[in-house]
Order: C-alpha cells, then sequence, then structure tokens
C-alpha cells in the first residue's frame, strides 16, 4: 500500500486544520484502533490504525461500533487527554511518524504538554503517549520493540526508532541526488528510489521511474536525458506536497478490487486500473480502508463464531462422505433377496455342510445358472434365512441413511447460510442475535439471561433506479419474517440458486415490475450473497406466494416454485448508489 512518509505529509496538512481542537471522546473499537474526537468549529473523528497491513493515521466519517468494555489502554488516554487541547502537530521529515501534542491538566491540576506519538510503520506500528519529561506513559502495544534497540515500556525514556540516513526530497541538492545514485548499488531504479529516499513508497518509486523511462532502467545506467527527466518527476512531487496542489486517486483493478492510492494520477498502469478521483487525504484513506477494516474488525469479534461453524461443517461434511459410502454399500441388498428366494425355491435340492449351491435364476431369461455361498455350519432354511435377514437390514439401513443423509444436507445448508451471514456482520448487534439464533438451534450455550438482547434492526432497504422498493433480510430470522409475514402474496422474492445468500423482496405495490426493476433486485441479491465477489451469479426469484416453508425447517429455510433465473455480476458501487440512508 502507498501510505508512505510523503501521505502521511497530506494527511497532517489536512489535520492541521483542527489545531486547538480539544479532545472530545476517546474510543478504542479494536485491538489496534482508537479514535480521538476533536471539537473546535467543527467536530472530527481522529483514527489511529496500528494493524500491521493497514496502520494510518487520519481524519474519518465512518461509524464504529465501540465494545460495552473499553479497554485498558483507552482508558489510559481519556484519563491523561481528555479535554485536553491539540497545539501542534509534528513530522521529521518524511518519516512515517506523527506527534501529537496535547495541552493537558494532570491530577493536581497544573498544565502539562503531552505527547501521542502514532508510528505507521507496517507490523512495527505503535500509539505511544509521551510525558512531558519525555518518558512513555504507556503504549499500545506493551511491550519491548522487536527490533531490541529501544524498549517501550513505561517510564522508559521514549526513544525513536532506529532511522537509516535517506534523502528528504522536498529539500536536496540535484546533484546530491545524483551522486547517491551513483555511490548506491546497482539495480533497477526503482529500488535504488525506495532505499534511497525518506518517504517513498514502491507504487510512487515506480511512478517517478516510469516518467524516467517507461521500459525501465537500471541506477547507474541513467542517461543524461533520463536523469534530467527523473529530477524533473521528483521537483515536481516535491511542489505538490509544499504547494498543496494534491489529486488523489484511488486505483481499482477492472474488476473493481481495490489496489493502491497516490496523491497525483498515476500513469504506470495505463488502462490496466480503473482511476477513482478522490476530495481529498482522509476521504481516500476512509474510502479504502473502511470495507476491508470492517471486514477485519468484524472477524476478529466473531472468531469464537467463525471457528464454531467451520468446525461443524467439516464433520457434517465428513459424516455425510461416510453415509453415502455405507449406502452404496446396501446396493446389495436385491442381491441378498434374491439369493434368499432361489434358496427358498430349491430347499429340497440342499443339505447341510454344502458350500454353495448353483441353481437357475428363473427371474431371468434362459435360467442362467447362479453360484450361491453357503455357511456349512446351517440348515438350507437357515441359510435362505440369512439371506432375508441382510435384505431386510440393508432396506432399513438404506431408508435410515437417506433420511440421515437428508437432514445432514439441509444442516449443512443452513450452516453455510449463517457463515455467509456471520461473514457479513456489519455490527456488534448482528453478532449478538446471530449467537441467540445458534443458541436456540442447540450449536452454543444459551446466552447470559440477565444479557437483554439488542432490537432487531430493519431490513437492509433500496430502491431501484424507476422506484421500486427492495427488501434485503440481515439474518435467517428476519429472512423468515421478511418473506412469510411482512411480504405480501404479489410481492418478488429473489434468492441466489444453490448459495447461500440473504432473502431479498422486490415490493411491487400492484404494479408489474420492470425489467429494469428485476435486473437490479437480482443485482443486489447477489452482493447479498456467498457469491459477491464472482463475475457470474445466477438467481431465481417467484412470487411470494410459491415460497413455503416445510415443517420443522430451520430459520431461513424455504422451498419454492415457478421460478424464474436471472444471470448477473454484482455490482458494489451500484448497490452503494441504490441503497436508502437509514
Amino acid at each position: 500500500m502507498a501510505f508512505d512518509g510523503a501521505f502521511l505529509y497530506a494527511v497532517r496538512q489536512e489535520v492541521n486544520s483542527f489545531i486547538g481542537a480539544r479532545v472530545d471522546k476517546i474510543h478504542q473499537p479494536s485491538r489496534d484502533e482508537i479514535i480521538i474526537y476533536l471539537r473546535g468549529y467543527h467536530t472530527a473523528k481522529l483514527l489511529i490504525n496500528i494493524s500491521g497491513d493497514s496502520a494510518r493515521i487520519h481524519l474519518t466519517e465512518i461509524t464504529i461500533e465501540n465494545p460495552a468494555k473499553p479497554p485498558m489502554f483507552c482508558m489510559l488516554l481519556r484519563k491523561h487527554l481528555g479535554g485536553g487541547k491539540l497545539v501542534n502537530i509534528r513530522q521529521d521529515g518524511l518519516e512515517r511518524i506523527l506527534f501529537l501534542d496535547f495541552a493537558c491538566m494532570n491530577e493536581l491540576g497544573d498544565n502539562v504538554q503531552l505527547t501521542l506519538a502514532c508510528e505507521v510503520m507496517g507490523r512495527y506500528s505503535n500509539c505511544i503517549l509521551i510525558n512531558q519529561d519525555g518518558k512513555v506513559i504507556d503504549s499500545l502495544k506493551r511491550n519491548a520493540d522487536i527490533t531490541r534497540e529501544r524498549v517501550l515500556l513505561p517510564a522508559f525514556p521514549y526513544e525513536m526508532p532506529h532511522r537509516t540516513r535517506r534523502i528528504n526530497f522536498l529539500n536536496t541538492d540535484d546533484n546530491v541526488i545524483l551522486n547517491a545514485l551513483l555511490l548506491a548499488p546497482d539495480q533497477p531504479l526503482e529500488k535504488a528510489i525506495v532505499s534511497l529516499f525518506e518517504g517513498v513508497s514502491p507504487l510512487l518509486a515506480r511512478e517517478w521511474a516510469y516518467y524516467t523511462c517507461k521500459s525501465g532502467v537500471r541506477s547507474h545506467e541513467l542517461t543524461e536525458n533520463q536523469e534530467t527527466r527523473l529530477l524533473y518527476c521528483i521537483h515536481k512531487t516535491a511542489n505538490i506536497l509544499k504547494n498543496n496542489a494534491y489529486q488523489f486517486h484511488i486505483l481499482q483493478t477492472l474488476d473493481g478490487n481495490l489496489k493502491d492510492y497516490l496523491f497525483f494520477r498515476p500513469e504506470q498502469y495505463g488502462s490496466l486500473m480503473l482511476v477513482k478521483p478522490m476530495q481529498s487525504a482522509c476521504a481516500t484513506l476512509d474510502a479504502f480502508y473502511s470495507q476491508r477494516d470492517l471486514k477485519s474488525r468484524m472477524k476478529q469479534r466473531a472468531n469464537d463464531l467463525f471457528k464454531l461453524i467451520m468446525n461443524r461443517i467439516e464433520r457434517i461434511t465428513r459424516k455425510l462422505s461416510s453415509q453415502q459410502a455405507e449406502l452404496e454399500q446396501t446396493s446389495k441388498m436385491e442381491l441378498n433377496k434374491l439369493y434368499g428366494d432361489l434358496l427358498s425355491a430349491n430347499l429340497y435340492r440342499m443339505k447341510k455342510g454344502d458350500n454353495f449351491m448353483i441353481l437357475e435364476n428363473f427371474y431371468q431369461e434362459n435360467c442362467p445358472e447362479i453360484k450361491i455361498p453357503l455357511q456349512v455350519n446351517l440348515t438350507p432354511a437357515q441359510n435362505a434365512q440369512k439371506y432375508y435377514t441382510l435384505y431386510r437390514k440393508a432396506s432399513t439401513a438404506k431408508q435410515k441413511l437417506a433420511e440421515q443423509i437428508a437432514q445432514g444436507k439441509q444442516e449443512l445448508i443452513y450452516l453455510e447460510s449463517v457463515f455467509d451471514v456471520l461473514s457479513r456482520a456489519e455490527t456488534e448487534s448482528d453478532l449478538l442475535l446471530l449467537r441467540d439464533e445458534l443458541a436456540s438451534q442447540g450449536y452454543v450455550k444459551n446466552r447470559n439471561a440477565k444479557q437483554k438482547l439488542p432490537k432487531q434492526a430493519p431490513p437492509f432497504a433500496y430502491e431501484t433506479t424507476d422506484g421500486f422498493l427492495v427488501l434485503v433480510g440481515r439474518n435467517n430470522r428476519q429472512n423468515d419474517i421478511l418473506t412469510l409475514k411482512q411480504a405480501s402474496k404479489q410481492d418478488i422474492w429473489f434468492h441466489t440458486q444453490n448459495i447461500p445468500s440473504s432473502h431479498v423482496i422486490l415490493v411491487t405495490n400492484q404494479r408489474e415490475p420492470t425489467e429494469i426493476a428485476i435486473h437490479e433486485t437480482a443485482m443486489i441479491t447477489a452482493f447479498h450473497s456467498k457469491a459477491r465477489d464472482s463475475a457470474k451469479v445466477p438467481v431465481d426469484f417467484c412470487k411470494v406466494k410459491f415460497v413455503k416453508k416445510p415443517n420443522g425447517a430451520k430459520f431461513g429455510m424455504v422451498i419454492y416454485s415457478n421460478q424464474q433465473t436471472v444471470y448477473v455480476k454484482p455490482d458494489s458501487e451500484l448497490c452503494k448508489k441504490l441503497k436508502k440512508s437509514s
């Protein structure tokens, strides 16, 4: 990702407008996230994330649900920074460290200045509270630094991370740059740029190298013209930062997956990437990380449920495989009945002690001979009865196995639907309601009776471009209520074909649905399914009156008829546009 020192420089310029604001609230939504509410002329939320794959700091507009009990570090920040004033924001060159200075009041009523050091350095990221004497009060990652060159523990002096001497391209002479390239090891130009320049990400380095020579060049092979082009590109980037002339963009693959971001329009990918312009550095980071962080945050909170469901799915899958093998063995039961019939018809030809009998199979044309094994210690009648007993056992086993396999498949479908709902859960309330549903089915222990369940949020609401209302169930319980109780018999019910998804209702209000409404509702259905990242998804739809719930079926399990099928490609951007604000 492109969150480098240069992008942090752009973020700092935006956050500078809140110098003088006071700390209103502090929350810690997850283990690696801090949100500081700043109250000045305007209220803003400053997000600090120190997780290895998405470490960053920026203003955010995303609403993140907080845990019921705040973690210890959150309580510590509230104690020391609550009511404090943000007086300065510092960045050493283009290092990926932002120092937030707060004017606060200690327990004795004295004015003190505390600093929150936000180190945004991949897996080494951390958030550290420092007192007026330069000593660590505490840190979000409370342990010795992995490099062992410094210690980040309470009462120890705060030390900057180890820093190699690199070039700050904002204020460096051209000769210094060219000499550094010559003295550095010979390597591809983009790699040399990353190693020599401070605050430059691989994406920005590739952009400079692409402008210098589109076909690629090594750092010791630059011609005079290429050197000029490289210096021009570096100065142009420096002027963008100094003059606040940013043009923020997000890069997306042709499939719509987020790839990277930069503070000017990148050219190296040509038509291989989609480029989406953004208004600001913070809006860019907000849009880029919000969806991925939501999935990561909810997965962290629902980890025990994920493990439980996955274990159940694996267990049922193994059981079904074993039962299928047993069912195949019962295919021999008709042969046992044939042996019994032939032996019963030829008892007069048999005597105790025979190992086998060769008899005519009068059930087939021309009566071919068939060899039937016998037990020498049984009488002829007992041998015949033995085959009838094997037939009856196999017949009973076949019936029972067929029932068990059908039940197992239904349970597997239900668990896969729960797993799909769990993977798309957005709030803590969704998790609590889903956990209660699993408890009612006997998969987890019953919740604490003193703990009140949150009120079920209404179904997701969308509106098609031609004005039809679309409702989407949030979980299996709500799917049942939406389809079987709320929806009119003439409304249209949607579900992905043989793929777990939410129940989706196209509300017709006695109108004939248009092709546009059908297509967009099918796209919404695919988006709220396990196949939301697929290229082509089959979606069945029929009138609600053709949807029935079998007796004893689990939540969300229905059967339907008179359906039609449409194939769509999920479009997350279109779904966001069609979604109605709650």
